[in-house]
Order: structure tokens, then sequence, then C-alpha cells
């Protein structure tokens, strides 16, 4: 099984634990990535609101690229992930738009036919490989871990591709079955402030103070997510959020891949949870080897 791998600006840069996570347990599982060569900016949200044409075009190269090598395209970043498949759609529902896109990316002796599938490595592994062999191949359970799954707003909705809007499954059924316990977390798609954390800070804190609260509230000992943007936003502002609501609100923040990558027997180093923002507790490094 291969797949070309967009990793996007987050994952490889501020998010790079997740990059590296990635690549670790795709390789530990036999499947492989190969990252797509000269890719660029997804476009993310924020060219929507300046110029939707220009925005398609920009997602719409890696596609065109990506489409060449005949390969799904795996986007760990939730907002990459989203915008592509966006953009995939429009391009596939409304001809007008494919037209002006596809004479902009002729500029660089580009089209995109619309081949490419764009999917999340969550759904991957769950789909392509199975929780049944995941578990096979762990070398370590989970066994005494408990986790909240925080899913986000961006990979299951509103471009729905492989898991329920509301009530998401698919992080609680792999880590279940490897072992962890998954604690009542009825948040796990709620909105963490996005970039509302740079414009209107008081409104992502308390945003992210329900979501860390519920989570420590019901008993876990960490919050386990898919987006960048999220993780930066409950992982580096622990300090603040316990000093502003006045309780200790630090809980380690794991990338999905991390905690899969313990479980398949993978060192500290090579998942990159020794280059965390917040503490990692005893409890899961001691898991992890350290």
């Amino acid at each position: 099984m291969d797949y070309t791998y967009y990793p996007g600006c987050s994952i490889s840069a501020s998010a790079k634990p997740y990059d590296d996570s990635t690549r670790a347990v795709f390789e530990a599982l036999g499947m492989g990535l190969h990252e797509l060569e000269d890719w660029n900016c997804c476009g993310a949200t924020v060219y929507m609101s300046v110029k939707e044409t220009v925005s398609f075009a920009i997602s719409a190269r890696n596609l065109a690229l990506a489409e060449k090598l005949g390969r799904d395209v795996v986007a760990p970043c939730s907002a990459c992930y989203l915008v592509l498949n966006k953009a995939n759609r429009f391009l596939h529902e409304l001809p007008d738009l494919s037209e002006k896109v596809n004479d902009a990316l002729s500029a660089a002796g580009l089209k995109y036919e619309g081949t490419v599938r764009v999917r999340h490595p969550l759904e991957v592994l769950v789909n392509d490989l199975g929780v049944e062999e995941i578990t096979k191949r762990a070398t370590k359970r989970l066994d005494g871990i408990k986790i909240a799954e925080y899913y986000g707003c961006q990979i299951i909705r509103p471009e729905r591709t492989f898991d329920d809007q509301e009530f998401p499954q698919t992080m609680d059924q792999l880590f279940a079955a490897l072992g962890a316990e998954n604690v009542y977390f009825p948040m796990k798609v709620r909105c963490c402030g996005g970039m509302l954390m740079t414009t209107s800070d008081e409104v992502a804190m308390k945003l992210c103070y329900d979501l860390i609260e519920c989570a420590k509230g019901n008993g876990a000992d960490c919050i386990v997510t898919t987006c960048p943007l999220c993780h930066m936003n409950l992982a580096a502002y622990q300090d603040r959020l316990s000093r502003r609501f006045g309780m200790d609100l630090h809980i380690p923040v794991l990338w999905f891949t991390e905690l899969l990558g313990i479980a398949l027997g993978l060192d500290v180093k090579t998942l990159g949870l020794d280059h965390h923002l917040e503490p990692i507790t005893d409890k899961i490094m001691s898991l992890a080897g350290l």
C-alpha cells in the first residue's frame, strides 16, 4: 500500500512531531508514504475570504501534481485535508470553476482531471489496514491509559468523508482495541477557537478551557487529536489557561499517531514526544520506554 504524502505547512514546522510520528507509524506498518515533490500551501481557509478562485487554483496545483502519480493523497493536517477535499468537490461540481482553475494551471503546464482522492491518515489506517491488523502488529498494550479523543471540527465536517459528523468513533475504536480506556468526552467535535486565539483570545481561551476541563474532569490522562491548530491551542496556552481560570489545566495533548506509535513500540525521539510544548506525564513516558 503506497500513498502520496502531502505534509502541508504546519506539519513541516510547528507540528513537526505529527509529521515524524505519521511517517514512522506508516513505515512500521509497511505502508509507503511518498512526499509530494514541490508541494505548496493548500490555500488554507483564509484564502477563501480573499479570492475564492485563487484559493481553488492554489489547492488544485497540489492535486494536479499528485494526479500524475496515480496514488491517493494522505493529508494529516485537518485544515489541509478539509481544503483539498473542498477544492476537489467544487471542481467536480462546477465546470465553469474547473475551467478557470485549469486555465490558471496551464501557465505552469499543469491540468487537473479530477481523479485524485484526498484521505486522512486515520481513515487510511483504519480502513485500508484495519483495526484488527494494527492490533496484531502492536507490541505494547495501552492498558491503564485513559484518553479523550478530540477530532475537532474539520476532518468530519463540513466535508464529511469517513465518520459521523456529530459522534465520530474511528479513533475511539482504534485505541479501545489497543487497550486504552476512552473517557466520556461529549466535546469531541467542539471547536478549539482556531485562529481566534490570535484575534479574540478571550473567546478562544474559554473554548479551550471547556475542552480541557471536560477531559480532565472525566479522568483523562491525555487528549489525543488529529489537528495541528487544535494541538497548538490546547497545548501552548495551558499555563495561561490555568492562571486565567484558577485551576490546574495541564494535560498532555498527543497526536493520534504518537499514541499509536507507542503501541507499535516506537521510541520517544522517533515519535517526537521530546519536542512538546506541554509536559508529557511520567505515566505516558514510561509507556513509551522512558
